[in-house]
Parts: structure tokens; C-alpha cells; sequence
């Protein structure tokens, strides 16, 4: 997979930190859509949460999610 456009790639480090529980600003919806249809999240009840494709995704990245 090529890499993520600036707006994808935020918003999956945010729902990597979501995950952990922390505090996360509102996900940018098409952000989210998009990588629901890569496979890298998917819809929930509290909106969308990251898959385990996003995450080895981030880790290939260059490890954990940055802080915003």
C-alpha cells in the first residue's frame, strides 16, 4: 500500500491513540471513510475504530502514533 495522504494518516493515528483510550480530537468523516474502504478502520457505535490492517500499517510507518 502506497502511502496515506496527510488527512488519512492523522486520522489514524488518532484512532490508534482512541484505542488506548485517550482523548482524541473529532476524526475527519472522509478521512475515516476512506480508510474504512482500505481497510485500515472500521464503523462502530462510537464512530470508527482502527483495524488490526491500520495498525501494522502505522507500525510499518515508522512505529507508534505521533502525538497531536
Amino acid at each position: 500500500m502506497d502511502d496515506l495522504p496527510t488527512a488519512q494518516l492523522e486520522a489514524l493515528r488518532d484512532l490508534a491513540r482512541k484505542k488506548t483510550g485517550a482523548a482524541v480530537p473529532f476524526v475527519n468523516i472522509s478521512a475515516a471513510r476512506a480508510l474504512t474502504d482500505l481497510g485500515l478502520a472500521e464503523r462502530s457505535q462510537e464512530g470508527w475504530d482502527i483495524t488490526p490492517a491500520g495498525a501494522a500499517y502505522l507500525a510499518r510507518q515508522g512505529g507508534p502514533p505521533s502525538e497531536a
